[in-house]
């Protein structure tokens, strides 16, 4: 795989003071490149250029590409997204602006600034619920929410301006990531380990034989960074390639903390998928991605982080 240069410009990264976005920063940081942070919030780390604000806002892009006093943007990384299905379903017009009308005015940005490098975190919610059956990229988009109806929209524009303006763009189509530093989230894993903290049980949706496709974070920084690498233009699924159900992966917590954690089954969400299967052979084909970290073993790295959970907010 080549490998960019240290110091070979600037990386604009929205959503970079998110859970996925600061170690998508450390890694590009640690590569020798200037960073510039879009988020709602500051980054924590006052050495790493933040520009606060909305991404409706073309100020905000505009500041966040043109920095005189920085290097050229060598590309662009974005993750910021209204993510919950819910919300997306109760609000599906903010849904629209912030997943849709923002990715096209950061593409436009970028072709305007000469910027022809553009990853984008998208989801397998672009393809619905296709039952048990294994995901890759040749399924249709068929999205059942506004959430995955307006990520497969943001695809649209990523191919749209790689056969219009020659620009590599990539919708990289993440399982469920999980890894340290993820305390503020609400997904199962954190749920199972504040729950170990405290000596509480958890709530499963259902029967638990629903099946997931989780990848570390460290694996899913691997999968931007081949990207960046390959300046690849397409979609490509980055998970582990190997699904637990629930309730496998409530024993491996179990196991990793040492503690009983009873579940309470409860009724299942409405419109809750069955199974996330997933085939990641062309990310391993085509970007060199080979997934590092068992899931035990990132149960164990997630464990040992919440250990300092206790007291924050």
């Amino acid at each position: 795989m080549a490998i960019s240069s240290a110091g070979a410009g600037r990386v604009v990264i929205t959503g970079g003071a998110g859970f996925v976005g600061r170690a998508v920063v450390s890694a590009f940081a640690g590569r020798g490149y200037q960073v510039t942070v879009v988020d709602r919030r500051p980054y924590p780390d006052r050495t790493v250029r933040s520009v606060v604000g909305e991404l409706t806002d073309p100020q905000v892009i505009a500041d966040a590409i043109a920095d005189r006093d920085s290097a050229d943007v060598a590309g662009l990384v974005h993750l910021a997204a209204i993510t919950s299905v819910l919300r997306s379903v109760q609000h599906p017009v903010a849904t629209y602006q912030a997943n849709v009308a923002a990715t096209q005015a950061l593409l436009e940005a970028c072709r305007q600034s000469g910027v022809d490098r553009f990853i984008m975190a998208s989801t397998n919610a672009v393809v619905g619920d296709v039952g048990h059956a294994t995901m890759d990229e040749a399924a249709s988009l068929r999205p059942l929410t506004p959430y995955g109806a307006t990520k497969a929209a943001a695809e649209m524009l990523l191919h749209g301006y790689a056969g219009a303006y020659g620009m590599a763009t990539s919708a990289l189509r993440f399982t469920n990531i999980y890894g340290p530093g993820m305390q503020h989230k609400d997904s199962f894993v954190p749920r199972m380990m504040r729950a170990a903290l405290s000596g509480a049980g958890v709530q499963i949706y259902g029967d638990g034989l629903q099946r997931r496709d989780l990848v570390h974070l460290d694996d899913a920084v691997a999968g931007v960074l081949a990207a960046w690498d390959r300046r690849f233009t397409g979609a490509a699924i980055i998970g582990s390639g190997s699904s637990v159900t629930v309730l496998e992966l409530l024993e491996l917590a179990r196991k990793v903390t040492g503690c009983p954690l009873p579940a309470e089954h409860v009724a299942a969400k409405p419109g809750e998928m069955p199974a996330v299967i997933v085939d990641i052979n062309r990310a391993r084909e085509q970007l060199g991605y080979q997934p590092a970290v068992a899931l035990i073993d990132g149960l164990a790295t997630v464990w040992q982080d919440a250990r300092g959970w206790r007291g924050q907010a």
